[in-house]
């Protein structure tokens, strides 16, 4: 079974983030895959690379970051709801007269019309909310 998931909340103010990672590597490990991660409204911050956790917590960023590159899951970014919370990769940046920007790789700023074609893509589509 293929699953996609569809990240809203913000890391370490809902548990929103945390539930999705766990339930992406329990569906891995039992031989399903995750297409894609969709993060949308507050769930933009989890791409955030100026997040600083401290070193006992687990690292949200840096924990979707390995389900990537351990397993190819796309990570993509709500362009509308990044950008009006302050998140934006380097050619936005610029584009938007930024000094500094908080998105890479292997984020990447899309829109929802790449929501929709990872609910046709999968047979389920999650919400952690």
């Amino acid at each position: 079974m293929e699953y996609g998931l569809l990240v809203m909340g913000a890391p370490y103010t809902s548990a929103a983030p945390h539930s999705a990672l766990r339930f992406a590597k329990a569906v891995i490990s039992r031989g399903h895959q995750v297409a894609g991660v969709f993060f949308y409204q507050e769930g933009i911050h989890n791409a955030s690379s100026l997040m600083t956790p401290p070193q006992d917590e687990l690292n949200m960023r840096d924990a979707w970051i390995a389900l990537h590159h351990e397993h190819g899951v796309t990570l993509d970014v709500c362009i509308a709801a990044a950008l009006r919370r302050g998140v934006m990769s380097e050619a936005e940046a610029k584009r938007h007269g930024q000094a500094h920007f908080n998105l890479d790789a292997p984020f990447e700023l899309t829109g929802l019309g790449q929501l929709l074609t990872l609910q046709q893509r999968c047979d389920r589509l999650i919400t952690f909310a």
